[in-house]
C-alpha cells in the first residue's frame, strides 16, 4: 500500500493502528441494529435466549525477545508454543456472541473465565440459562450454580470394573455433550480461516483489538440472508430416454 500511495511505510502502519479500533469496537452483530460487545451484554441477552456454547482458542504469535520481562507466561503448556488464548462464545447454531478477554497462553481455560469476571455475572443470571463448556471448565459449574454445564468426566483406572450398562450411559452422556458443544467449534474454525489467525505476526499489544474486528466482521457474515442474491437456479433438463 505504501509503494501504490507513494508514502511511507510508517504512515500507512500508523493509519491501520488508528482505524482497527472502529471495527472492533462494533461488537457481535445478533438481530437488526443489537450487538453484543461485552461479557455483560452477552448475559444480558442470555436473559432471553437461554442456551450458549463456551470455548478457548489459542493463537501463535511472536516469541518475546530474550531476557526480556515477561517472556514466560506467553509459553502454552497445551500447544508447546507461545500463544495467546482467547475466550469465544456463541449461541446453539454457531453464531458468535463474544470473542475476546485475551491472555497469555500459559494461563488455564477456568482461570481465563475467572479473571474476566464471567463467574460474577453469571450467578446474577437466571436458572434457565445453561452454557455448555469442555472438561477444561470442570468446577466452574459449582462456581456459577449449574449454569456451565461440563462433560462427566471419564471414569478412573479402578472404576473399570463398574457394569458395562453404566459405562455406556457415561459414554452416551459424554457423547450427546460433545455433539451439543461442537458448534462453537465451528465457530473457532470459521474465524481461523483468517490467515492472520493461523499465526500472528504484528505487535502482542494489538492482537485483541485485531481479533475483536475479526468477529465482528464474521458475525456480520453469520447474520447475513444470502438467499436472496442468488442467482434463479436452473432447471434440470429432462434425462434421455433409456436404449436398450
Amino acid at each position: 500500500m505504501a509503494a501504490w500511495f507513494g508514502a511511507h511505510r510508517s504512515t500507512i502502519s500508523r493509519s491501520i493502528a488508528e482505524i482497527r479500533p472502529l471495527p472492533a469496537e462494533r461488537g457481535c452483530l445478533v438481530r437488526d441494529g443489537v450487538r453484543l460487545r461485552t461479557l455483560s451484554d452477552v448475559v444480558a441477552y442470555l436473559r432471553h435466549h437461554p442456551q450458549a456454547l463456551m470455548d478457548a482458542t489459542e493463537v501463535r504469535v511472536r516469541r518475546p525477545i530474550a531476557g526480556r520481562a515477561g517472556r514466560d507466561p506467553f509459553v502454552s503448556g497445551k500447544a508447546r508454543l507461545n500463544t495467546i488464548k482467547a475466550l469465544v462464545i456463541c449461541d446453539p447454531l454457531g453464531r458468535l456472541l463474544f470473542c475476546g478477554e485475551t491472555r497469555p497462553g500459559s494461563m488455564h481455560d477456568l482461570t481465563q473465565a475467572r479473571t474476566a469476571g464471567l463467574v460474577d455475572l453469571l450467578l446474577n443470571a437466571p436458572l434457565d440459562v445453561q452454557i455448555l463448556a469442555d472438561a477444561g471448565y470442570q468446577g466452574l459449574g459449582t462456581d456459577t450454580n449449574g449454569t456451565v454445564i461440563t462433560p462427566r468426566p471419564k471414569p478412573r483406572k479402578r472404576q473399570t470394573s463398574l457394569p458395562p450398562s453404566v459405562i455406556a450411559a457415561h459414554e452416551a452422556s459424554r457423547k450427546r455433550h460433545s455433539s451439543q458443544r461442537i458448534r462453537v467449534e465451528h465457530a473457532i474454525g470459521h474465524l481461523k480461516n483468517r490467515r492472520i489467525l493461523g499465526r500472528y505476526h504484528g505487535r502482542r499489544e494489538s492482537f485483541d483489538t485485531s481479533l475483536r474486528a475479526i468477529a465482528g466482521l464474521l458475525s456480520g457474515h453469520q447474520h447475513t440472508d444470502r438467499t436472496e442474491h442468488h442467482p434463479r437456479r436452473i432447471r434440470a433438463l429432462p434425462a434421455a430416454p433409456h436404449k436398450r
